[in-house]
């Protein structure tokens, strides 16, 4: 989402994200500004958690632009941060092979951060599984409908912060 509001403001609209990271490959990794990122606690936590717009959105990436860095250093930083905070929360859980999906897994330059911030562990797409990358969010959708349609709760409150679990959705019929 970071990345992705970097390359709209950079492209004036254009782009919507960074093909194949083409953007980042080009920036500068600004050290000391992903340090700072880095030390967010957040990144610490356990899981389960959960982030979103009101943690990364708007005023992230105000702040992030704040600092005057050129727009493509700032692509680059936030193409390291996602990797770096995608294999700190997978390294325990991922000793031998890491199964990537998403739009990340179209971006070259996430891949091979993550390559490299987890040696060792071979990298995946779900594709190579027979899951099309970009299924993500409908096969969570269809999740969350069956569990809807079964009268079971869907939310995980300790990721959440919600007080109890319930169920998710509205059916009509």
């Amino acid at each position: 989402m970071v990345i992705d509001a970097l390359v709209r403001e950079y492209t004036n609209g254009r782009q919507n994200f960074d093909r194949g990271g083409r953007i980042a490959a080009q920036g500068k990794l600004n050290r000391p500004l992903l340090d700072e990122l880095l030390s967010d606690p957040y990144y610490r936590r356990k899981p389960p958690k959960s982030a979103g717009r009101e943690q990364y959105g708007v005023e992230f990436v105000a702040r992030l632009k704040q600092t005057g860095l050129p727009l493509p250093d700032l692509i680059t930083t936030a193409t390291v941060l996602t990797a770096a905070t995608v294999a700190r929360a997978a390294a325990p859980f991922a000793p031998g092979e890491l199964i990537v999906s998403g739009g990340g897994a179209h971006n070259s330059q996430i891949l091979s951060h993550i390559a490299g911030f987890l040696p060792g562990v071979a990298l995946a797409t779900s594709a190579d599984y027979g899951i099309d990358v970009d299924a993500k969010e409908a096969i969570a959708f269809a999740v969350l409908a069956y569990k809807t349609w079964r009268h079971k709760p869907s939310n995980l409150p300790s990721a959440t912060g919600a007080r109890h679990p319930v169920i998710l959705g509205k059916l009509t019929l």
